[in-house]
């Protein structure tokens, strides 16, 4: 027994339990068919329908819900939302295993929003149990988990498939099976006792950042800082005193208040100073010019690749229909997240100067993908349509992987998760817009060659913006250098990072 409590313990506990709730909650075989099987003889419902009338409803419901869901993960430290991701998950696969109509479909994907909003207490949960020394270690583990079972679960469904072994139905209700298994696990996930933000610190404890004010480096000076830390055991337990006093003419006993009273005064009086310390942070975040261009691409980026990704198989549908020949969708999603794995690990080992090629590179990179797009819209083949997608998904897999590392390079925890939150929404809020109006029925409604041709286009804008940005961001440097003296032209270049 004394083995199993210090192994709890230890890190490698809820590193671990984490690492197995994320490999069977992304064990989805049948997800890379979920075209055909909306479209075939179990649902029985028409490429419109799916395209135009449900697809869309996830991502209205996954902009709706996120912000709340960003606040009551921290609030409600990061387990109660994993196993409520665990929960809906389950309801998402079992109304698709049992319902049918359009309405019922939009349903679900309503609460597959929910899913996919609840996965910040998933990358959120394991830095609340973590020595910061541990950060890189416990995240590689739980992404590369995490990876490999979209990767197991596409081959498993690409064999299931080829060889007849499961039906559509069958294969959801084993589907069903992996699931429960995430949300037993989940249940034992350890309770965290702090957050990034509504609990900062234990009961008679303070944080490394009570009474500082950090700076963009991510140090801190013992400044005056308006901050939930702020509000100090002692000053609750004098307030508590005095409101006793007041009401009942007696003071506190000399055990003072208990610790859950504590912390709940504590949470209750923080919540407004949070979202004032959020608003700040935000606020001096982007004020970085270097790191707005990061996340506008982010962004735009994001954007057009879930929309690309979201409705790929409604192309593939398109040009060779499952009910006629064979299909592999599997397969090419499971080599696609192989290799975006390997290029997003190669990468750390390539020795750029980022800060002054990257931008550049975003512009480049986003045109070579707009390249496969155009691709696989025009060309009326399968296996060009196949290389297309891997080749766009490798491609955004590589520049996002940069934008996150120069992003994060220089901030702290909290607003690592702040600034990759806020970017995500303003994916999202653009994803949004093209959906109601280009795809969704009541806006253009438009069929997939067209909408695809609007996602080429839309990165080949993002390519011109980003190449024109590089280039003279690649001039501005050279000036410098001529413009400098002789005895720092061989320090490295800094750029200009004025604030708006």
């Amino acid at each position: 027994m004394e083995a199993v409590r210090r192994w709890r313990a230890d890190w490698r506990c809820p590193t671990t339990l984490l690492c197995i709730y994320g490999f069977f909650s992304t064990v989805k075989p049948l997800e890379p068919f979920l075209i055909p099987y909306l479209t075939g003889p179990e649902k029985n419902l028409t490429t419109e329908q799916v395209n135009n009338q449900i697809f869309p409803v996830w991502t209205y419901s996954y902009l709706s819900v996120l912000v709340p869901v960003f606040l009551l993960t921290d609030w409600l430290r990061y387990k109660p939302v994993v196993v409520f991701q665990s929960v809906t998950l389950f309801i998402t696969t079992a109304m698709l295993l049992w319902l049918k109509s359009v309405p019922a479909m939009q349903a679900m994907q309503f609460f597959y929003g929910v899913v996919t909003a609840s996965e910040v207490a998933y990358f959120s949960y394991i830095y609340s149990v973590v020595d910061q020394k541990r950060y890189r270690k416990a995240t590689s583990y739980c992404r590369s988990v995490q990876l490999l079972g979209y990767t197991v679960g596409s081959v498993l469904g690409q064999l299931l498939i080829s060889f007849n072994l499961m039906s559509y139905n069958n294969i959801l209700v084993l589907t069903l099976v992996l699931t429960a298994i995430a949300l037993l696990v989940s249940c034992l996930l350890p309770m965290p006792q702090q957050s990034m933000f509504f609990h900062r610190r234990h009961a008679g404890q303070k944080t490394g950042t009570e009474g500082a004010e950090r700076h963009e480096d991510g140090t801190w000076d013992e400044t005056e800082h308006t901050s939930i830390a702020k509000i100090s055991l002692k000053e609750i337990r004098d307030e508590k005193a005095e409101e006793t006093e007041d009401k009942a003419g007696v003071g506190l006993d000399e055990k003072g208040p208990r610790t859950e009273d504590l912390e709940e005064s504590v949470g209750a009086e923080s919540c407004s100073q949070v979202l004032i310390l959020l608003w700040r942070d935000f606020l001096q975040c982007y004020s970085s010019r270097q790191l707005l261009y990061w996340s506008v691409w982010w962004a735009m980026a994001t954007c057009g690749y879930n929309q690309t990704v979201n409705y790929v198989q409604v192309l593939w549908e398109h040009v060779q229909p499952s009910q006629n020949l064979s299909i592999y969708n599997g397969g090419v999603e499971a080599v696609s997240n192989l290799l975006s794995a390997a290029t997003a690990y190669g990468i750390g080992f390539t020795e750029v100067r980022w800060e002054q090629w990257g931008e550049l590179a975003l512009g480049g990179f986003s045109g070579l993908g707009a390249a496969a797009l155009f691709l696989m819209t025009f060309v009326g083949n399968i296996w060009v349509c196949y290389a297309g997608y891997v080749i766009f998904k490798c491609l955004y897999m590589l520049l996002i992987t940069i934008a996150m590392y120069q992003i994060a390079a220089d901030l702290s925890m909290e607003r690592y998760a702040l600034v990759f939150g806020a970017n995500n929404f303003g994916a999202l809020t653009l994803q949004t817009i093209i959906t109601s109006v280009v795809v969704d029925s009541r806006g253009l409604g438009l069929g997939i060659i067209p909408q695809f041709t609007i996602y080429a286009s839309y990165f080949s804008f993002i390519a011109v913006v980003f190449s024109l940005r590089g280039l003279f961001t690649i001039w501005r440097v050279q000036r410098n250098n001529k413009d400098s003296p002789p005895s720092v032209k061989n320090e490295p270049p800094v750029l200009d990072e004025h604030r708006f």
